[in-house]
Formats: C-alpha cells, sequence, structure tokens
C-alpha cells in the first residue's frame, strides 16, 4: 500500500491500460480520479475501485482541451481532497502510410496524444505549485516511441513528442519537486490493439490477426503484454520507490525494442 492516502488523476482510465492503471493505483491505496470521455465506462471503473475500498470521481473531458483539462483536476482536487499523482494516459492510433495520412486524421491524433499531454502537465504541475507540494506526472509513450514503426508514423511521431515533453517537463518542474517520467509499453492485448491489426489487415491485406500475431512473435518473453504489466511499471513511478527517478522514459514490452 505504498500509495496509501495518495489521490491520482487517470487520463482514458475507462478501459484498456488506464482501467488497468487505475484498479492497480487503487489497489496500492490511492483515491482515483477517472477523466474519460465514456461516462458509463469511467462510472464502471468507479465502481470498481470503490469496491476496493478507495474513493473514486469520474470526470468528462477531451484531453486535447486544455480548459477541460484543468478544469478535471480541479474537480478531482475538490471531491478527492487532494492531488499526488498524474498519469497522462489517454492516446489513440494511427495505421497507415505517411503517404496517405489526412490533415484531420493528423490534427485529430496530435490533439489526443500529444497536446493531451502537454495539457496534462501543465495542469498538474499548476496544482502542484499551487499546492505548494511535490508531484508526479506519468505520461504515456511506446516502444514506438523508441523506434518509428511502418504504418504507425504519425502514431510514432506523437510518442517521440511525448518523450521530449516528459525531459523537457522533467528539467523544468525539478526544482519544484515535480517529477515528470513516462512509460513504454509494447504490445498489449487491448481493443487499441484490435483496431491496429483490423487496420493493418485492411491497409496491407493482411489475415486478421496476422499483424498481432508478427509482433508478439518478436517479443523475448513469449506472449503478449496485459495492462497489469503495464500498470505494474506505474504504480511504482507513482509511489515512493521511483522518487529519484525524472526525465526518464521507461521500456516495459517484455523484450521488443532494446535500449
Amino acid at each position: 500500500m505504498s500509495l496509501l492516502g495518495k489521490i491520482a488523476v487517470i487520463t482514458g482510465g475507462a478501459q484498456g491500460i488506464g482501467r488497468g492503471i487505475a484498479l492497480r493505483l487503487a489497489t496500492d491505496g490511492a483515491d482515483v480520479a477517472i477523466i474519460d470521455m465514456k461516462d458509463d465506462k469511467a462510472e464502471s471503473v468507479a465502481d470498481e475501485i470503490r469496491a476496493l475500498g478507495r474513493k473514486a470521481t469520474t470526470f468528462r473531458a477531451d484531453v486535447g482541451d486544455r480548459a477541460q483539462v484543468y478544469a478535471a483536476i480541479e474537480h478531482a482536487e475538490a471531491e478527492l481532497g487532494g492531488f499526488d499523482v498524474m498519469v497522462n494516459n489517454a492516446g489513440v492510433a494511427l495505421v497507415g502510410p505517411v503517404a496517405d495520412v489526412q490533415p484531420e486524421e493528423a490534427e485529430r491524433i496530435l490533439h489526443i496524444n500529444m497536446l493531451g499531454v502537454l495539457w496534462g502537465i501543465q495542469a498538474a504541475a499548476a496544482k502542484f505549485k499551487a499546492r505548494k507540494q511535490k508531484g508526479k506526472i506519468i505520461n504515456a509513450s511506446s516502444v514506438a516511441g523508441h523506434d518509428g514503426f511502418a504504418m504507425l508514423g504519425v502514431y510514432s511521431a506523437t510518442k517521440f513528442a511525448v518523450r521530449g515533453l516528459t525531459q523537457a517537463a522533467a528539467r523544468e518542474y525539478a526544482s519544484d519537486g515535480i517529477t515528470v517520467t513516462a512509460y513504454c509499453p509494447g504490445i498489449v492485448g487491448t481493443d487499441m490493439w484490435v483496431e491496429i491489426d483490423r487496420r493493418f489487415a485492411e491497409v496491407t491485406g493482411a489475415p486478421l490477426g496476422s499483424t498481432y500475431e508478427k509482433y508478439v512473435s518478436g517479443i523475448a518473453l513469449g506472449r503478449s503484454q496485459t495492462p497489469d504489466d503495464v500498470a505494474a511499471l506505474v504504480s511504482f513511478l507513482a509511489g515512493p520507490d521511483s522518487d529519484y527517478i525524472t526525465g526518464q522514459a521507461i521500456i516495459s514490452d517484455g523484450g521488443l525494442v532494446y535500449r
């Protein structure tokens, strides 16, 4: 229970990796605010957290809208009585050749994956400083933020951007006692990868399931990643054992990308 008494905010916490993170942080003692556009799923996760004996609240927000992210932090503080950890988890994928990317597609993924993290960093740091306390900001990057993957060019670019924001913010906020880190998952068995595999099949003609299987076959530990695997790293980054770590984008992928 290393997070006992802490208040965590998780964007995109209604499903997939975000849900896994929310439940792990609650299991480790944190009260949790779920920020998402999927109201019913967010409330379901909140109920699961309450069943663990922790407090939970939800807030509907588009993370690419700066004002809404700031409002989400205010809501979490007011409802849960504090604020200690920000997990900028919300994200979407975009599959297709670089040559085929359309303006509206690029704008959407940049809006969520990059601006969502930027506004989350800003809002969290401003609140930590206003409360005159230390804090932890944890951002979702990816193995695609370390290697650019074919057919995932713009997605990779957004995750490289998250690494850059993480490093810059870590340097800027260190004197305030605020650490900024990132987690970099690999091939996680969630709805996002179902969609990625489907889009690869549409664009390349590969059979459904074959792209997922191809990437999983390259993992040294021999299996795909679970949300619980990702959540274990995030819980470490949110807890006291990582207090001397900042600016790092840590890969957790079972042995797919090596750095």
